[in-house]
């Protein structure tokens, strides 16, 4: 396979595909509004020479040295245009979550010495501009919508010249696919961020075998809608997978606009984390409780033959007459719901519950697991398409091309080129996580049928909401029991909709402080939470 920069994708599009006019697509004042590969080839063009003029580069191609370019921004075309935009140059992108803490910011864009930042919004630009002090090395902020005080990303394409783009052209043909394309700062055990360094060519043969393995086709007929962040990499995979099979990606407006843009989009596939997969079947069984009569009756008949579903196992001629009934007249709604035209959900990020893979697959609406960490550009294993390819509750076979076993105490170890470059300025953390060539996630496994990937358990205490979202519960409980009011605190929320906390209050401290309150309500309130029963079942309280 030659190894191709991700950048290229464009190029490929128009010579396989043609000038299609929707390869990236938003909706912009009501209507979606296309990009098309000659316009996303100009503009980049344009926004890379512009930043070759600032200075921008990737002097000799080392993680060291060359440039670093942040963004910070909700997914649009423009996202896709300055990360190809930048690549260009020879710079390296820093995407960071919108919802990043200041904190972190901070860090990350001090840590790879950011040059410049693209924002999306007054939001992201208030919260850069109240930083910006701390950031020495940030020499301008950049917006996609229009924001007084604020450079606008277009006053960089206007002032592109004749020179400098082909200066930009000279450039492009001389970045080997060993280049950083990206350093994507993830969460640690310790709550500190580190920066996973992935070359074009840990993410393009990334990109290439899950799209045979999977597989993904050339079908430029088709749209995909996105909406998980593009700053997290199963994301951007995914984007170039399109892009190099000819599919248009159309963006949610928002996560509250989700299910309007699918039924608008009408798209033959997206990728989500299982949390959205809840959210949908909570509304769904939510509306299924309103009904009355025969109608509710069937609701709950056909959701009762989902439950039961096995793609592997087939249920007989009497249970698959009866699916066949009930995905007529009641999971056609369902997949109306989803725009009627879905053939795939790829779902990662975390675990997704059987019982929702069960059920929307019998509803004909085919959801597929995968697996795999950032710091594998990133996926190690995928439930696949076609027959004996998935199997509920496993995260499918490892992809194609790589190397995937089970170290003695189970954790789940790679090897192979989509395995990381290493941690930015870490080569400590580095050595600790590859050794001897072999990727050591952190995760547990085991193999099922010999064939399947089934994550069992997290090595280490970081751990993922259903939404896909780390927590590093270490330094949340180190911070809250520097409270004098909290004895012990454990903080849980392992696949769950979100994080809590176990708290062992110091009553002695709450005691006092509530003395000097000198306050007779509050000293009834802590005389009636002080009367406890003594089957340890509930508090008793003074009006009990």
């Amino acid at each position: 396979m030659e190894v191709k920069r991700l950048f290229d994708a464009i190029d490929f599009q128009l010579n396989k595909f043609g000038n299609k006019p929707d390869v990236l697509a938003a909706k912009i004042n009501g209507e979606w509004k296309g990009n098309s590969a000659t316009q996303i080839q100009d503009t980049a063009n344009k926004l890379s020479a512009a930043l070759v003029q600032l200075g921008v580069g990737g002097n000799d191609y080392t993680a060291e040295s060359a440039d670093k370019i942040a963004i910070i921004s909700n997914n649009r075309p423009e996202w896709v245009i300055t990360d190809i935009a930048v690549q260009q140059t020879g710079a390296i992108l820093v995407p960071l979550y919108p919802t990043t803490n200041p904190l972190e910011v901070d860090f990350i864009l001090n840590d790879c010495q950011a040059k410049y930042i693209f924002v999306s919004d007054a939001e992201m630009y208030n919260k850069i501009k109240a930083l910006q002090p701390n950031i020495l090395s940030l020499k301008n902020i950049y917006s996609f919508d229009k924001i007084e005080g604020c450079n606008h990303y277009t006053e960089l394409i206007n002032v592109a010249t004749e020179t400098s783009l082909q200066k930009v052209e000279a450039i492009k043909k001389g970045i080997p696919v060993s280049h950083l394309a990206t350093i994507i700062y993830t969460s640690g055990t310790t709550g500190t961020p580190k920066g996973v360094m992935l070359s074009h060519s840990n993410i393009y043969t990334c990109i290439m075998y899950s799209k045979q393995s999977f597989p993904f086709e050339d079908r430029p007929e088709v749209r995909a809608l996105s909406f998980l962040p593009l700053n997290h990499i199963f994301e951007k995979v995914i984007t170039y997978i399109y892009l190099y099979s000819g599919i248009s990606i159309y963006y949610a407006e928002s996560l509250d606009t989700i299910g309007d843009n699918i039924r608008e989009v009408k798209p033959f596939g997206f990728s989500c984390v299982p949390r959205l997969l809840e959210k949908v079947y909570e509304k769904i069984m939510a509306k299924g409780a309103e009904l009355t009569g025969i109608k509710r009756k069937l609701f709950y008949w056909a959701v009762g033959l989902g439950e039961k579903y096995d793609n592997n196992i087939s249920g007989g001629f009497w249970y698959n007459l009866q699916l066949k009934i009930a995905n007529k007249i009641i999971f056609k709604k369902w997949r109306e719901a989803l725009g009627g035209s879905v053939e795939f959900i790829v779902t990662g990020g975390a675990a997704c519950p059987v019982h929702l893979l069960r059920i929307f697959n019998a509803a004909g609406v085919a959801v597929y697991e995968g697996y795999g960490p950032t710091e594998n550009s990133p996926v190690i294993s995928v439930n696949r398409k076609g027959r004996n390819g998935m199997k509920f509750g496993t995260v499918g076979p490892p992809i194609d091309n790589i190397e995937v076993k089970l170290a003695e105490d189970g954790e789940i170890i790679v090897r192979g080129t989509t395995v990381m470059e290493g941690y930015y300025k870490r080569p400590d953390l580095t050595a600790e996580t590859i050794i001897n060539g072999w990727l050591h996630t952190g995760d547990i496994g085991t193999w099922v049928d010999n064939k399947f990937l089934k994550i069992t358990d997290r090595k280490k205490e970081l751990f993922k909401t259903s939404g896909g979202k780390y927590v590093a519960p270490q330094p949340i409980e180190n911070k809250c029991k520097e409270s004098d009011f909290i004895e012990q605190i454990v903080v849980v929320g392992n696949d769950k909709k979100f994080v809590g906390a176990l708290i062992v209050p110091s009553f002695v401290e709450l005691k006092k402080w509530m003395d000097q309150q000198g306050d007779k309500g509050m000293e009834t309130e802590w005389k009636a939470l002080t009367r406890f029963k003594g089957d340890s079942t509930h508090w008793k309280t003074s009006a009990d």
